[in-house]
């Protein structure tokens, strides 16, 4: 018998020993003690604050949800998955409790009149900060509520009734006293039953003409499915008033997507999408109609009717022809803009302008105006006062962003006011504050003079992230510092109070300390508390964290986390089992993929996928591990995948080892989705490891052929890389125990529960050691706590046999 086998056979007596029921597992565990009491640690609250700066809304988050709540019926149609009995999303969370707080004096105010055993969602203020809606979960069905911030009770303003089947919210604000939202049609019926027999066979076909589609999950499947799912989007749109909880229909009902007012509220788009469905592509490739609606419903004119796209050009620059990103500019009483491709929406073709925008303004009696085009393709505005407005476009092959400013009302105006690698996060200029206007809609900040906007950002660099605050001259195009993070602290603005007087809301936080709230003066440097969450984690207290920054052996600059369980001592203290957690990236450029990512001074957050309960057993653990796959000029990321990959776990190995935290014959690497991905690969073409770790991955690339995450050669054009890359072409090389988890219901593109199933079947039928767990009713993440704390047990119990114990490696 093999010296592998001999260990592999140690290893799982040394499980039965542990009083484990083997590989044949069939009920919920729980970790060690040190483990459970962090995952079923209290969660602080989320947090909203109105429009007006003068209120805080805290939503307060219960634990994980049961094993019985996410068996709830569920439906997946056409990208969706929807819950039959309350037509609504499934396995969407919820808060249990609201609590309003005052700014300016600190006061809370529970919300009274909530239902016993809330399931709230879809909270949205109201533009006047002075009401907010949000949506209520029953048993049966959806119902719509509202609060005034005056009486700080809630009432319920409908049944439940509601559809909330699509994403995004199912209702939308009009000015600040009315709702429009999405209701199950009156008439509607019972829902389709099943054929007893199919009347006869399903059947696609090809055109002749080439299409590069991505691999989707959930798709419509029969003519039943398609019954379905028009019998749970159809929907009606009623207009609330919340003086008196009336409600009207508005418009006909339709499977309507998204819905909106103009500015001045005298108009609402809506998009619905119409026949024929696809059975190739999910419901954003659908056929849509974007019709305008005069403020009584009435149809007023079809702003555009989108046919079904089924077929792209190769690239992730490739988009669809005709308009796209159809919205109101918020600067405008009602007008609408969007952008169309000039170069027939290919990368590939050769085009001076890429992209058109287009305005066209109510009444809608004239042809739509086109304004300024852009070089690459268009990304998204930032609207000023209806004379300024920033644009990005942005080319994927180069990763190249450009900021350009203009006057809408004179496209010549066009200027580049910042261009840059979308990957160099060290120049990245921020974001823009915005402010209400007159409309209550939300537009650029300027200063009192009109000269000077303001920025905000996570401020990357050498030394970790500094969050900023910063100013932009538009008369100078100059940027000046008004305030930044310092150490040991982490802090973040929030929200924007008085640029005049220096003031904002921050949360801050440093690896002792959790996140709270803050009203910061910039100009005196005053911090006054505003929130007092407590340390949800007491025992995790002491633990110490540092950003480690190495070397590749090419010279790219590498880094990650390292935490070290609370009174270790590197040098003085035996070197630790490790568990390293990472997720590759692909990277254009070295000085791209060379820098800084996160912050020592961070607070040390836990989910239910963290690596950081191993510290509280004594682990080192090393998270976020740098892994960059870098591709400069004409050559792609990928080509050099597997030497990339060793390379830098290498690079992290030998730093640890030297710095003599981590003991190298008792490392673990784990990962999630593309980082299970990595795990494979690496226990495949490396001996680095002692044990991995998978959940949720995709391991065999011939079967996503269109593309995976940023590769967008088809397996045609690249086969080797193909197979080169599938941890399952290469399972024999694969000579360390894998640990192999994955969501019976994951709904990512591509990591379909397929894959991990081949996988293990391919280690176990080649003599290698693989454990293979499927988790009931869970999705790509992990929701309910059952599974989280059995998830949490099976890689304790794998680390702690195949890490902690294992003997010293020839």
């Amino acid at each position: 018998m093999k010296p592998s086998t001999l260990l592999f056979f140690a290893a799982f007596i040394a499980l039965m020993a542990c009083s484990l029921p083997g590989f044949s597992q069939e009920r919920y565990q729980s970790p060690p003690p040190e483990i459970a009491s962090l995952a079923d640690a209290p969660l602080p609250p989320a947090v909203q604050i109105n429009a007006t700066r003068d209120w805080m809304l805290l939503l307060e988050q219960p634990g994980y949800p049961s094993i019985e709540e996410l068996a709830e019926p569920e439906l997946r149609l056409a990208g969706l998955r929807i819950n039959p009995r309350t037509n609504g999303v499934s396995r969407s969370g919820s808060y249990s409790g609201l609590v309003l707080k005052n700014v300016a004096t600190q006061e809370s105010f529970p919300v009274q009149g909530l239902p016993a055993n809330a399931r709230i969602g879809n909270v949205s203020w109201a533009a006047d900060g002075k009401r907010f809606a949000f949506t209520h979960i029953q048993a049966q069905g959806i119902e719509l509520w509202a609060v005034e911030v005056d009486s700080r009770r809630a009432r319920r303003l409908t049944e439940a009734r509601l559809n909330d089947a699509m994403p995004g919210m199912p209702y939308r604000w009009v000015g600040n006293g009315q709702l429009l939202a999405k209701f199950i049609p009156a008439d509607r019926g019972a829902a389709p039953s099943a054929p007893s027999a199919p009347a006869g066979p399903v059947i696609q076909e090809s055109q002749g003409e080439k299409t590069t589609l991505r691999t989707y999950q959930d798709l419509l499947q029969n003519p039943y499915d398609e019954a379905l799912f028009e019998h749970y989007t159809r929907a009606q749109l009623q207009l609330i008033q919340l003086s008196d909880g009336k409600a009207k229909p508005f418009g006909p009902p339709a499977i309507i997507r998204s819905m909106g007012a103009s500015p001045d509220g005298q108009y609402v788009l809506v998009e619905s999408i119409q026949r024929p469905f696809s059975y190739i592509v999910p419901l954003n490739f659908f056929p849509t109609d974007n019709d305008l609606f005069t403020i009584d419903g009435k149809l007023a004119k079809q702003a555009a009717s989108i046919p079904l796209t089924e077929k792209l050009p190769q690239g992730f620059g490739a988009v669809r022809q005709g308009p796209r990103s159809i919205s109101w500019r918020p600067d405008q009483p009602a007008t609408l803009y969007w952008a169309e491709a000039l170069d027939g929406g290919d990368p590939k073709q050769e085009a001076e302008w890429r992209d058109q925008l287009y305005f066209w303004a109510a009444p809608f009696q004239q042809a739509p105006q086109k304004n300024i085009a852009f070089q690459f393709r268009y990304s998204g505005i930032n609207w000023g006062d209806g004379e300024l407005a920033i644009a990005s476009e942005f080319w994927w092959a180069t990763r190249q962003i450009t900021s350009i400013r203009f006057n809408p009302q004179d496209p010549g105006s066009r200027q580049v006011i910042n261009q840059r690698s979308s990957q160099d996060r060290y120049n990245d200029p921020g974001n823009f504050v915005f402010k209400q206007n007159q409309y209550g809609q939300y537009t650029l900040l300027a200063s009192a003079d009109g000269d000077k906007l303001y920025l905000t950002g996570q401020g990357a660099s050498a030394d970790g992230n500094r969050p900023f605050l910063r100013e932009y001259s538009l008369s100078s195009g100059e940027t000046v510092e008004l305030w930044r993070s310092q150490a040991p602290y982490y802090e973040y603005p929030v929200a924007m109070l008085d640029p005049e007087q220096g003031t904002l809301i921050t949360r801050r936080e440093s690896p002792q300390d959790p996140p709270n709230y803050f009203v910061r003066n910039w100009k005196n440097g005053r911090l006054q508390a505003l929130t007092d969450f407590p340390h949800p984690y007491p025992a995790l207290l002491g633990i110490e964290k540092q950003v480690v920054q190495y070397e590749r052996e090419d010279g790219i600059s590498l880094q990650g986390d390292l935490y070290l369980p609370k009174g270790y001592e590197a040098g003085k203290d035996a070197p630790l089992p490790m568990l390293m957690w990472a997720y590759p990236v692909e990277y254009k450029s070295k000085d791209d993929a060379g820098q800084v990512q996160g912050s020592p001074y961070e607070f040390v957050r836990l989910s239910w996928g963290s690596p950081l309960y191993w510290v509280a057993r004594g682990y080192a653990v090393f998270d976020r591990t740098a892994m960059p796959i870098v591709g400069e000029g004409e050559a792609e990321p990928n080509d050099s995948f597997q030497k990339q990959l060793v390379a830098n776990a290498q690079a992290a190995i030998d730093k640890l080892a030297e710095m003599g935290v981590a003991d190298r014959q008792r490392i673990g690497v784990g990962g999630h989705s593309y980082g299970a991905f990595m795990t494979a690969n690496l226990l495949a073409h490396s001996d680095l490891f002692a044990a991995g770790i998978a959940r949720s991955g995709a391991y065999n690339r011939s079967l996503t052929p269109f593309g995976f995450q940023s590769e967008e050669r088809t397996y045609w054009d690249a086969p080797e890389v193909y197979s080169a890359m599938s941890p399952f072409m290469n399972a024999h090389k694969i000579n360390e125990p894998i640990l192999l988890i994955h969501g019976e219901a994951d709904n990512n593109s591509g990591t379909f529960p397929l894959q991990s199933e081949r996988l293990y079947q391919a280690i176990n039928g080649l003599g290698g050691k693989a454990r293979l767990v499927m988790l009931p009713h869970e999705s790509h993440g992990y929701r309910a706590r059952e599974s989280v704390l059995h998830m949490l047990w099976e890689m304790d119990q794998w680390l702690e046999t195949f890490v902690k114990r294992t003997p010293a490696r020839p």
